[in-house]
């Protein structure tokens, strides 16, 4: 039996009538197609979630680059003008970080202080992450400070409040002593990430050098290039070469090695979850096709009598499997991408919806995706070469399943089964 035969043959069977048999396929195509649905959606919120993340803590944290002077930092210094002669590179600025207590009139709590050129807030890359809840995105004068959304929020601040940020500075003695300073809340700001925002507290440079010691404030250069995910350890070599000794250079892979593998491994798992699901969807198709073998005994007699040999008739069952994981996949895929693409608009109707029922029992407004923990709205990103794999694995899986069925499928002798017809 050729080929194309075995395969007309295979799909008149997956479009039979249920009686005929075709139910079976059909079924396990449709189990296919339902265990999909989740693992893709998993994929592209995932995918969003991490990378939304990611791209925050590289264009408003850590920047792509961190350069570290060990011997000690000036603002002035020619560092900056050497990177910024490399090709590629977008920015650079000068920044320190430290420690501190601030307090408001609802309360304090513990900040991430940082001080850095303003410029740095009008980058595109940050720009575009930022969202003005109120006031100005960066302070100018030495006595301004800008708050994130949670963190103002925690110590009931706003904008045109006075705030008290304490410090701790290095007397000469070396004993370690508090520093009080006063600022004026200049505006707050939300990169739509609770966890950054609950830790911003941002002043000027003339602010930072007014409540920052040297000794306890990291100091370093934030630098920003094209493409911080491709070509970040090029750049973080060719800015090494160019500045030679005495600096010490840092990718945002090096800075957030730890939570990148944390937030890799959580999404690692949640596939291998799903692929158990999609293993046992496979599984389905064998018993898919072990039945219809049962349906069609007496075609698969009257195909023998015929002259076919026992491989023309395994490949009819083979390329059956086949063509219900084809099937499954491309449905279960492409539902799968419809409603992971409009995933912000179904979680924002599902809130909705549920909130409408709470609030007529004096109940709060739900919240699926906390936002101490998520981003306020996921990024639709799609990870293409991930879901071609999904799809062959899918596919793959549904023919080796049903391998056993269509051997044995070949192997039937035709007077026995006219005899049990």
């Amino acid at each position: 039996m050729k080929k194309k035969a075995a395969f007309f043959i295979a799909l008149r069977y997956l479009w039979a009538r249920a009686h005929e048999g075709g139910r079976y396929l059909r079924g396990a195509a449709a189990g296919i197609a339902i265990s999909l649905i989740p693992i893709i959606v998993t994929l592209i919120v995932a995918d969003g979630m991490i990378m939304g993340i990611i791209d925050r803590y590289l264009e408003l944290g850590t920047g792509h680059i961190q350069v570290f002077d060990m011997f000690g930092y000036d603002s002035g210094n020619i560092a900056i003008s050497q990177i910024m002669e490399i090709d590629g590179i977008k920015g650079v600025w000068p920044e320190q970080k430290s420690m501190g207590v601030l307090a408001g009139r609802d309360g304090r709590t513990g900040v991430t202080v940082r001080s850095i050129d303003s410029s740095f807030w009008d980058d595109p890359g940050s720009a575009g992450f930022l969202k003005i809840i109120d006031g100005e995105h960066k302070p100018e004068e030495d006595n301004d400070i800008v708050l994130g959304e949670t963190l103002a929020a925690n110590i009931g601040a706003k904008v045109g409040d006075t705030v008290r940020l304490m410090t701790i500075r290095e007397s000469e003695s070396g004993r370690m002593t508090p520093r009080m300073a006063l600022f004026t809340v200049k505006g707050i700001l939300s990169c739509g990430y609770n966890e950054l925002d609950a830790l911003w507290c941002i002043v000027s440079q003339e602010g930072g050098r007014r409540v920052l010691s040297m000794e306890q404030a990291s100091t370093s250069l934030i630098v920003k290039i094209d493409d911080p995910y491709k070509r970040a350890d090029y750049f973080a070599s060719e800015i090494s070469v160019k500045l030679g000794t005495g600096y010490s250079v840092f990718t945002w892979k090096d800075l957030l090695r730890s939570q990148y593998n944390s937030y890799e491994a959580t999404r690692q798992l949640l596939l291998f979850i799903m692929a158990l699901i999609v293993i046992v969807a496979a599984v389905n198709v064998a018993s898919a096709t072990s039945m219809l073998v049962l349906e069609r005994q007496r075609d698969i007699a009257i195909l023998k009598i015929s002259g076919s040999k026992t491989s023309g008739v395994t490949d009819i069952f083979l390329y059956g499997s086949f063509l219900t994981g084809l099937a499954g996949s491309i449905i279960g895929i492409f539902l799968g991408l419809l409603i992971g693409t409009n995933i912000n608009f179904l979680v924002r109707s599902l809130e909705n919806f549920l909130s409408f029922f709470t609030n007529l029992f004096n109940g709060e407004d739900v919240k699926i995706l906390d936002p101490g923990f998520y981003l306020e709205t996921i990024p639709i990103t799609i990870d293409w070469n991930m879901v071609f794999i999904i799809w062959f694995f899918t596919i793959l899986c549904s023919v080796l399943a049903s391998l056993i069925p269509a051997r044995r499928a070949g192997r039937l002798k035709p007077m026995e089964l006219l005899r049990k017809t």
